[in-house]
């Protein structure tokens, strides 16, 4: 139905930057809110920003002034700048969006998530 597909992640030395872009994809009529997510070893899954269909932002305190979410709504892509990183940035970096899927009954909304890509800072 809908497919995000995850690039961008990989091994950066400390106070480096690396640039997370997620692309939608399938039957899609639209997209809402979008998101990145990310999950450390042995930790949960936490919110690291998230990006609505109008261009409204919200970042988790640990990220702000660091990483900047934007999207292309034609494109239906999200992007997250990482700027100044520390290894406690590193984690599994997933991408979710709620996306309006074409059905025969009609569109309906549905969460999608990626399948992650991991950024490494390394000290």
């Amino acid at each position: 139905q809908v497919q995000l597909v995850e690039s961008g992640g990989g091994l950066v030395q400390v106070g480096g930057s690396l640039r997370l872009s997620c692309a939608a994809s399938g039957r899609i009529v639209g997209v809402n809110a979008m998101g990145w997510y990310r999950q450390a070893p042995g930790k949960q899954r936490e919110l690291v920003a998230t990006i609505t269909s109008g261009g409204n932002t919200n970042y988790a305190d640990s990220v702000k002034g660091r990483f900047t979410i934007s999207r292309d709504n034609a494109a239906n892509t999200v992007y997250l700048q990482m700027n100044s990183l520390t290894p406690g940035d590193t984690a599994v970096y997933y991408c979710h969006a709620y996306a309006m899927v074409r059905a025969l009954a009609g569109p309906y909304e549905a969460s999608y998530w990626g399948e992650g890509t991991l950024v490494t800072v390394s000290a």
